[in-house]
């Protein structure tokens, strides 16, 4: 696999950059600053009298995009911290109202890959999945100690498996006789427990990839952390200050959709984008991984 120039792009820019309104001397919030890749442009439309507050749970992609933004024209205020802490992250930042807060909720591409994260089974990887160290749970705990039931509600509730059941009961059989601590080998455990129809076509995603996302998002624990920043970031915005979400998972998308709705019937927010904002086919020529990206934005009334 080789890497984008800069270990991922970010998705959805030009559209990100035109909704969030954009102007010289405010002050925005990179949710999600990853590789920099927005959070270059941003500042770059912020200027020198901007105020760019980054945020990332994962403290190698932050020490990336602190060498990335070096050179950035605005200042720059960088925290080691999920976006669930959004409130003590501007309390430190001495913030106390904000124009613009984007939360891209993707994986950086070069976190798939590496080793060290262990979320892919396109390489053989320790089990782990943790964006963020401080965790404590890792996907090869889960596996191997949550009870079976357990488990596969994990599986449905979180990837909409279907044979949800099935596999929790291969990976309770299978943890009996040894632990699961592998990418590889939870991959080939979750084929195995998947039945292959008599003339079916071949599935175009492996039959593993949604327990692993499952895992992924239990590990760090994302629906929980996305419903905590949309209940928080409205309160930080100031009026006519925009904010703007990208998703990649239907869950996600629709707790977005949701709490912009019940935000724009309090008189909170006011929805901008009815639809969600989708990749163009020259982005998507560009980079496949985006083509599942959702851009919601609202406004602060």
């Amino acid at each position: 696999m080789v890497l984008p120039r800069h270990g991922h792009d970010p998705v959805l820019l030009d559209s990100t950059l035109q909704w969030l309104n954009l102007l010289p001397g405010q002050t925005i919030v990179d949710c999600t600053v990853g590789r920099a890749g927005h959070a270059l442009c941003i500042s770059q439309r912020i200027g020198p009298d901007g105020t760019l507050i980054g945020i990332d749970a994962d403290p190698k992609n932050l020490e990336f995009a602190q060498s990335r933004l070096a050179e950035a024209p605005c200042e720059i205020r960088l925290f080691h911290a999920n976006f669930a802490e959004l409130a003590d992250v501007l309390s430190a930042a001495g913030a106390t109202g904000v124009h613009g807060i984007l939360a891209d909720l993707g994986l950086s591409t070069n976190q798939l890959f590496d080793s060290r994260y262990g979320l892919s089974f396109a390489n053989d990887m320790p089990l782990d999945m943790r964006i963020d160290p401080r965790l404590s749970e890792t996907a090869a705990q889960i596996v191997n100690k949550m009870p079976e039931k357990q488990l596969a509600n994990v599986l449905y509730e979180l990837a909409q498996e279907r044979y949800s059941r099935q596999i929790a009961g291969k990976l309770a059989f299978a943890r009996r006789r040894s632990p699961i601590t592998t990418t590889e080998r939870l991959a080939e455990l979750v084929r195995s427990a998947i039945p292959r129809r008599r003339g079916s076509r071949t599935e175009k995603i492996d039959p593993a990839t949604r327990t692993f996302l499952a895992l992924r998002m239990k590990v760090n624990r994302e629906m929980e952390n996305l419903a905590a920043l949309l209940q928080q970031a409205p309160k930080f915005l100031l009026k006519g200050a925009r904010l703007a979400v990208i998703s990649f998972q239907s869950m996600e998308d629709r707790a977005v959709k949701q709490a912009f709705r019940s935000a724009e019937q309090t008189g909170l927010l006011k929805i901008l984008t009815k639809k969600p904002i989708t990749p163009s086919n020259a982005e998507l020529a560009l980079n496949p991984r985006a083509r599942s990206a959702n851009l919601r934005v609202a406004e602060k009334l």
